[in-house]
């Protein structure tokens, strides 16, 4: 009796509250993160000179809730995108698992991830949307603020003021980081967790899960940072005398490399991946250790372990 007695709802509610566990502590670097991506746009001068100017900037401004602005849009991102890629990965990597128990290939799971990915983002965008400016909103002057209250007052004015394809903005590059964030992601952990194992020196537990976590971490920060500023901006831009600031993600990329230079790229890299590794880690404990719960109090497997991707 196995991963496949637990049914699919209950995996995708364990990977939702997964993720929104781990949003609770990481939504200050996910603020970080965004308001570094959008430091500099336009040709302006940079907001930001790096991560510590920017903690030491919204502190003094907005005060430690500052950190915390778009907290509310956050969690439902974890509920709609989390839920979904996690719940559809963790259901196709065992449908390509063979009757023993041999888990796919790496090449498989680079490619589970980018499908689960590819649903869960669609799932996801207005919430991403909603974070994206609500996590924006302190670095403009006061007349120019959106003043969102929370995700559901940001998403019901999204759709009166600006129409419901707006709820959708950037969708084909959030659609596009995803299945980057889910190809290196998903498969990395994996893979990562697999290597370990094999040395010898680890067994399933939570540290093994840690530093599984903070390799797959890593890999998804270099690979995904590009597509993730072009999503931002795109996200966030506004219409000026009717026309909108980017054309699409392939203008937002060519003018960030054009008047930002080539590493503007990978602009807040540092607390991308302060969020991104400790989010990993977090997300995948805590889906390990509820798993393990599930199967142990629920299911009565005594000795089951997490085994969640």
């Amino acid at each position: 009796m196995g991963e496949a007695q637990m049914p699919k709802p209950v995996r995708f509610a364990i990977g939702g509250l997964s993720g929104m566990a781990a949003t609770l502590f990481v939504q200050p670097m996910d603020l970080i993160k965004n308001r570094m991506q959008l430091s500099g746009e336009g040709g302006k001068a940079k907001e930001h000179r790096n991560t510590l100017h920017a903690i030491r900037s919204i502190m003094l401004k907005e005060g430690i809730s500052g950190m915390y602005s778009g907290l509310s849009a956050g969690l439902l991102r974890q509920a709609t995108y989390t839920t979904t890629r996690l719940g559809i990965y963790t259901w196709l990597f065992d449908s390509m698992s063979s009757p023993d128990g041999k888990p796919p290939g790496f090449a498989t799971k680079a490619v589970l991830g980018m499908a689960a990915g590819v649903v869960g983002a669609f799932v996801g965008t207005p919430a991403e949307v909603a974070l994206i400016r609500m996590t924006a909103d302190g670095r403009l002057p006061e007349a120019d603020r959106r003043n969102y209250k929370h995700v559901g007052d940001a998403l019901v004015r999204m759709l009166r003021e600006e129409g419901l394809f707006t709820l959708w903005r950037g969708a084909i590059p959030t659609m596009a980081r995803a299945m980057v964030v889910n190809a290196a992601q998903l498969a990395s952990y994996s893979q990562a967790k697999q290597s370990l194992m094999s040395t010898g020196y680890f067994s399933e537990n939570v540290v093994l899960h840690f530093w599984a976590s903070m390799i797959s971490g890593l890999v998804t920060t270099a690979a995904s940072m590009p597509v993730d500023i072009a999503k931002t901006r795109l996200q966030n831009m506004r219409y000026i005398d009717g026309k909108p600031e980017y054309k699409g993600a392939v203008d937002v990329l060519g003018r960030v490399v054009r008047t930002e230079g080539i590493f503007a790229l990978w602009k807040g890299f540092t607390p991308y991946y302060a969020r991104i590794g400790p989010h990993t880690v977090l997300t995948f404990i805590f889906l390990e250790q509820m798993n393990t719960f599930y199967k142990r109090h629920i299911l009565g497997l005594k000795d089951a372990k997490g085994g969640g991707i």
